[in-house]
């Protein structure tokens, strides 16, 4: 046996040797943590021991990526997704229950002597099997850029009701064991301790978690802040287990507090490191579940149990996405991502065996079954694409239809400036080339964002830049530039390739954070890198150079030369306790487009009457029949009109809800 010391120096070397090998082959690194799990588990070299602590610390993988997906949603965010979390994650998680008792007493009565198996049981599989893996699909949703995408939406959707439903199923699995016990009255205490547990979080912890964030900033300590934010993480966490909740739950609730604050992209950065080695941890464990010798014995049970379940649940995810009004081509990648088996789905396996409810070797077959499922899961997802294509003759014509939609609204625009990106920079820069009557085309993937900014105007479409097709509808060969808004290296590589191959001689401007990647970007042809920290730096410099009564002439001079030298004598610098300290973020102003319906009050009245100025907003532009209206107080409001406002978050709702309040 190994000390705990050699037994953590093993994983930590396997570890790396693993990812390092799947990343030379260009596979996903969770897959290298699957297989070093697999190879030094008990089942295989035996050199590391399944056992209860491992799998409490790799449970904390699980919630540091709940909490990082709590930061990427709000409450109001959550609330304008209920149709996804509680329609279609319910539906989901209820059919598939269904699918499997239905199975099992189908195969009872077929096969009575091979396929013994009560509905209790049945009941408790189908529970376990409804799981998808958050860990595995987050992820890769999150490296594939495709969280906010019409279908990344719906997955996320659906794998919260899942980790919803866990509570309720883990309650309702030993209910069914005994049949004394009572499913009903054990369920509602559920919902009764679930429901104060939530109130005390959301309601409570919203007021008290600004307040307390904004005490520990003041002390400008990056140890103090690292401190709170894993109290606050594992403090929820341990809120809604004793509460007999999930673990994960909690960390989900507290991101989703903290993402509402000033204090998130901060909190992003700091979490990642304990996020990514908890994780990975996490997925060595499950690979520790795969019994190897089990699996070649009885392969052809394996494989009947790892490929009917996906194509159960593939089938009937793909057909419920479909009945809730989504697209072939978003269905089927809703589908294909959610068909693997999940890590809550082992949580409820273990205990249906430990219960007695499941014959050992069977569920040995099918844990060994789940683990494969989740193997397949990221070269699913990363050949998902492919698949969809050719599975869905009308993905063609669907996106022949989006990629004709960007072409017209480029067709008549010539050497203009495309935008990756329509983020706040890709905004400030559109609005000062308007002013400038230059032409520009942006392509963005968040809806909401394209949806409200066509709404006020501008000439944005959803697109993947990072695509051939998306570039040459958005008129690459005519164009005079192309900018890249926003800062991941990644994406922003992928575009300057496609634009070398397409358009050598145009110019592209790239926006990094920094200069780490400053030489890699001018390699793959940028013509301008803009570390937007040193251009910061730069700006601050000439400020307070005029400031100092160097003349205004020199100033720029030296913020030119600067910039002719690739920034070469501001890149490096030294290093210091402070550098990682958390910047108190200021509350920004943000633009809404608000179309007024049939009804609404403020028809017919002059835009002074608004009085928008007492909640602090403003009227940004007035758009009617597709033109702007000068703004004057005096315009009369007509139906149909797309006012623009302007104000921080909670002005512009207040505003909205005086344009669209209805008439007395």
């Amino acid at each position: 046996m190994f000390s705990a010391l050699e037994l953590t120096l093993l994983l930590l070397g396997a570890a790396v040797l693993g990812v390092v090998a799947f990343r030379m082959l260009h596979l996903p690194p969770m897959l290298g943590y699957l297989v070093v799990g697999a190879i030094l588990g008990p089942h295989a070299l035996g050199w590391a021991q399944d056992d209860a602590s491992t799998h409490q610390l790799a449970e904390f993988g699980v919630v540091f990526l709940m909490f990082s997906i709590g930061l990427e949603f709000s409450l109001p965010k959550l609330s304008a997704m209920r149709k996804t979390v509680f329609g279609l994650g319910l539906a989901q998680v209820l059919l598939t229950i269904a699918a499997t008792v239905l199975f099992g007493l189908l195969m009872r009565w077929m096969l009575p002597p091979l396929f013994q198996i009560s509905w209790q049981a049945a009941v408790a599989l189908g529970g376990a099997l409804a799981m998808s893996s958050t860990a595995i699909v987050s992820k890769m949703l999150n490296e594939r850029l495709e969280l906010e995408s019409e279908h990344g939406r719906r997955i996320i959707g659906i794998l919260l009701f899942q980790d919803l439903a866990l509570v309720p199923l883990l309650i309702m699995v030993p209910s069914l064991a005994d049949p004394q016990g009572d499913v009903v009255a054990a369920l509602a205490w559920a919902a009764l301790k679930a429901l104060c547990v939530l109130v005390l979080l959301l309601v409570f912890g919203q007021k008290l978690i600004r307040r307390w964030f904004r005490i520990v900033v003041k002390r400008r300590s990056q140890e103090l802040f690292m401190l709170n934010l894993l109290l606050i993480t594992l403090g929820a966490a341990w809120i809604t287990e004793r509460a007999g909740l999930s673990l994960a739950l909690g960390a989900f609730v507290a991101g989703m507090l903290i993402s509402e604050t000033e204090f998130k992209h901060q909190v992003e950065e700091d979490i990642k490191p304990f996020r990514d080695v908890l994780l990975g941890l996490f997925f060595i464990t499950v690979g520790m579940l795969l019994n190897v010798p089990l699996v070649l014995q009885n392969w052809w049970l394996v494989l009947l149990l790892l490929i009917g379940p996906m194509l159960l649940k593939f089938g009937l995810i793909t057909g419920l996405a479909k009945a809730f009004g989504t697209s072939t081509g978003v269905a089927l990648r809703t589908g294909l991502a959610l068909a693997q088996a999940g890590e809550f789905g082992f949580v409820l396996l273990n205990q249906a065996g430990g219960l007695r409810m499941i014959d050992p070797l069977f569920e040995q077959l099918i844990l060994a079954a789940m683990v494969l499922s989740m193997l397949a899961a990221p070269l699913i997802l990363a050949r998902s694409d492919a698949i969809v294509m050719k599975l869905s003759r009308n993905e063609w014509m669907l996106q022949s239809l989006a990629l004709t939609k960007i072409a017209a609204r480029s067709m008549k625009t010539q050497q203009h400036v495309i935008i990756a990106g329509f983020g706040r920079s890709g905004q400030n820069l559109a609005n000062l080339l308007t002013e400038e009557k230059i032409a520009y085309h942006a392509l963005d993937l968040d809806p909401d964002r394209v949806r409200e900014a066509q709404a006020g105007g501008a000439n944005v479409s959803y697109g993947d830049a990072a695509r051939r097709e998306s570039l040459v509808a958005a008129g690459i060969h005519r164009a005079a530039a192309v900018v890249i808004s926003y800062a991941d290296t990644a994406s922003a590589l992928k575009v300057l390739h496609f634009v070398r191959e397409l358009a050598p001689k145009l110019p592209v401007i790239v926006r990094s954070h920094d200069d780490a990647d400053l030489d890699k970007l001018r390699a793959a042809g940028a013509a301008e890198v803009v570390p937007e920290v040193i251009e910061g730096s730069l700006m601050l410099a000439s400020h307070a150079l005029v400031l100092l009564g160097v003349p205004l002439r020199r100033v720029v001079h030296r913020v030119q030369a600067a910039r002719d030298e690739r920034y070469a004598s501001l890149r490096g610098y030294f290093h210091g306790v402070g550098d990682a300290q958390d910047d108190e973020e200021h509350l920004h102003l943000r633009l809404h487009s608000v179309t007024l319906e049939p009804g609404a009050g403020v028809i017919g009245k002059p835009l002074g009457a608004l009085r928008l100025a007492d909640i602090h907003a403003e009227v940004s532009a007035l758009r009617r029949a597709g033109n702007f209206l000068e703004l004057d107080p005096a315009t009369l409001l007509a139906e149909g009109d797309t006012v623009v406002l302007r104000g921080a978050s909670e002005a512009v709702a207040r505003a909205e809800k005086r344009l669209l309040k209805p008439a007395a």
